[in-house]
C-alpha cells in the first residue's frame, strides 16, 4: 500500500448521500442515452445527426458518475466538517416547494407565473426576504425566457394568463 492511501482516513460510515447522488447522476446518463437511442432519425443524416449531442451529454453525465461513486466509494468528497453539518431543512423544503409549485402551475396558470413562484421560492431558500424584489427579477427573467423561446425560436413553452394577456396588448388584440 502506497503511503498517500495509509495517510488517507477511514470512513466512518459510508457517504449515503453521496452515493445517491453519484448514482442518480448515473441514472440520468442511462435515461439520456436510452431516450436519445429511441429518437427517429432520418436516414439522410450521415454520422452526425440529431442525435450527436444528447449521446455527448449521456456521456459526459455517464463519466462525471463514474467519478462521483468512485470518490463515495472512497469515503466520499466532502469535507469531515461538512459532514457533520445537519442540511437547512426550511431552505430544502423552500427550493422543494418551488419544484412542486412549478410543476404543478406550468400547465395550468403557463410557464411565467410558475418560473416566477420557482424563482421566489428558491431566492427564499437561499434567504432572500426580499418578496417584491425576487418576484420583479423571477418576472423579468421569465418573460425574457418565455418570448425568447415563443418569438425567436417558435417554441411555445407553456403559455398561460401573462403570456397570453401579453401577447393580446402587445398586438393590440382585446379579450
Amino acid at each position: 500500500m502506497s503511503g498517500q492511501q495509509a495517510d488517507r482516513p477511514v470512513p466512518r460510515h459510508r457517504p449515503v448521500g453521496e452515493l445517491v447522488i453519484a448514482l442518480g447522476v448515473i441514472a440520468l446518463a442511462i435515461v439520456i442515452y436510452w431516450q436519445t437511442m429511441a429518437m427517429p432519425v432520418s436516414p439522410i443524416y450521415a454520422q452526425a445527426g440529431p442525435t450527436i449531442a444528447p449521446k455527448i451529454s449521456a456521456a459526459g453525465l455517464g463519466l462525471l458518475g463514474l467519478a462521483l461513486l468512485a470518490s463515495a466509494l472512497r469515503g466520499g468528497w466532502q469535507p469531515e466538517d461538512e459532514r457533520e453539518t445537519a442540511p437547512d431543512m426550511p431552505a430544502l423544503l423552500w427550493v422543494l416547494a418551488g419544484l412542486v409549485l412549478n410543476v404543478l402551475l406550468i400547465g395550468v396558470a403557463g410557464f411565467t407565473v410558475a418560473s416566477i413562484l420557482l424563482f421566489v421560492c428558491v431566492a427564499r431558500g437561499f434567504g432572500s426576504r426580499a418578496f417584491l424584489r425576487n418576484t420583479l427579477i423571477g418576472a423579468a427573467f421569465a418573460l425574457i425566457a418565455y418570448f425568447g423561446f415563443a418569438e425567436a425560436l417558435g417554441i411555445n413553452i407553456g403559455a398561460g394568463w401573462v403570456e397570453n394577456g401579453l401577447d393580446s396588448l402587445l398586438r393590440g388584440r382585446g379579450h
